[in-house]
């Protein structure tokens, strides 16, 4: 870079969950970065990895509308929920999380054995008779363990005891499985193509599976993550037997209480990295190529980063084509000094002295903005 070029800054975070969008995060840092390079070109790209924000991120970044409708949220009740349609009118992106997310229940409703994937199903079925055949769908924040079958039953497959009757709702009554009925599942189905938005890799079983990793988050005890981890097991076992699909083993299968294996059981679906949709939807690599500097981060980076997150794969990009990109966090946890080697330049927390969560929540928009003017007047410097 010389003084003479103009610079070209890429802004590209993840929310901050519980206090900005992307969107958002990425205004406070332009306001920062405006205030050392007033005619920098910055670049917008809000991130995000399959949950909170994922149908926004790709609606910002491609065009299109969001549908609201009515749906059953985790316990039933009614709910309206929201989906986007992207501007080719082909390509649908849900977020699970709006029919069955965790946030949608009272802390004390929380509980994994009764609540359902069925109003996620009501999305895709939606999307579908609005004639998309392209669904994106992100499976974070989920406040079930049903290993998808609530969303089948949406879709038309019918789950039977013994006796051939319905069984009940919930990953509490995966037991009383017999048979799985296909007969009536929507046609719409086999013309259409389901990705998966998944950035965790737990099997559907186990002690890294579903039940025992996320249960507990959902409101499990003890006694009800051993007994949902033995009826996604016996689900597994019933799929395998009706449908000739093998889930135990997939790599991502435990996600959203199993509906990461559900929805490759049920709808014929492929999992991915929600980055990489995401990365391949905006075009990201193609921005980060044009920038001279790069800001991503999220609310907490450490070591765990590393598994796929947002900021992780924006640095792996940055590194891949020698561009410098700063992180930054509300919080750098444990291990965040690895991040270094993973193609990030630098890493900033937010806060500036002792303060409370509640302050840092508070005051996220202004510590953005003096994070990212703090870098730009470094750079500032050494341009010159």
């Amino acid at each position: 870079m010389t003084t003479q070029q103009t610079m070209n800054i890429l802004l590209c975070p993840d929310s901050f969950k519980d206090c900005l969008s992307a969107q958002e995060v990425i205004e406070a840092l332009a306001t920062g970065v405006q205030h050392v390079f007033p005619e920098a070109i910055i670049t917008k790209i809000p991130l995000a990895d399959g949950g909170e924000g994922f149908v926004q991120t790709l609606l910002t970044a491609l065009g299109g509308q969001l549908i609201s409708i009515q749906v059953k949220n985790p316990l039933g009740r009614l709910t309206d929920a929201s989906y986007g349609i992207l501007g080719d009118k082909q390509t649908a992106v849900i977020e699970m999380a709006a029919a069955s997310g965790i946030e949608l229940l009272k802390p004390e409703e929380r509980n994994p054995m009764l609540t359902s994937t069925f109003g996620t199903g009501q999305l895709l079925l939606d999307a579908m008779q609005r004639g998309c055949r392209n669904l994106i769908i992100g499976i974070g924040g989920s406040a079930t363990n049903d290993g998808g079958t609530g969303m089948a039953k949406a879709l038309g497959y019918r789950f039977l005891n013994i006796h051939g009757d319905e069984i009940a709702e919930g990953g509490g009554e995966l037991a009383q499985l017999h048979h799985i009925d296909t007969s009536k599942v929507t046609a719409l189905l086999k013309q259409t193509q389901i990705t998966v938005a998944c950035d965790v890799t737990n099997p559907l079983t186990g002690t890294h599976g579903a039940s025992s990793v996320y249960g507990p988050q959902k409101g499990a005890t003890a006694e009800m993550v051993e007994k949902l981890d033995e009826n996604l097991q016996h689900l597994a076992n019933c799929i395998e037997k009706d449908l000739d699909k093998t889930i135990l083993d997939l790599a991502g299968g435990g996600a959203a209480g199993g509906l990461g294996a559900g929805l490759v059981a049920f709808a014929h679906a492929e999992l991915s990295l929600g980055f990489d949709i995401v990365k391949e939807q905006t075009q990201l690599e193609k921005a980060i190529q044009q920038a001279d500097f790069i800001i991503t981060g999220e609310g907490k980076m450490d070591v765990q980063t590393k598994q796929g997150k947002t900021p992780w794969g924006v640095a792996q990009l940055a590194k891949k084509h020698h561009k410098p990109c700063l992180g930054i966090a509300g919080f750098l946890g444990e291990g965040y000094q690895e991040l270094y080697q993973e193609g990030f330049t630098s890493l900033l927390a937010l806060p500036n002295g002792p303060i409370s969560l509640q302050e840092s929540i508070q005051l996220a928009s202004e510590l953005l903005a003096d994070k990212a003017e703090q870098a730009m007047r470094l750079i500032s410097f050494y341009r010159h």
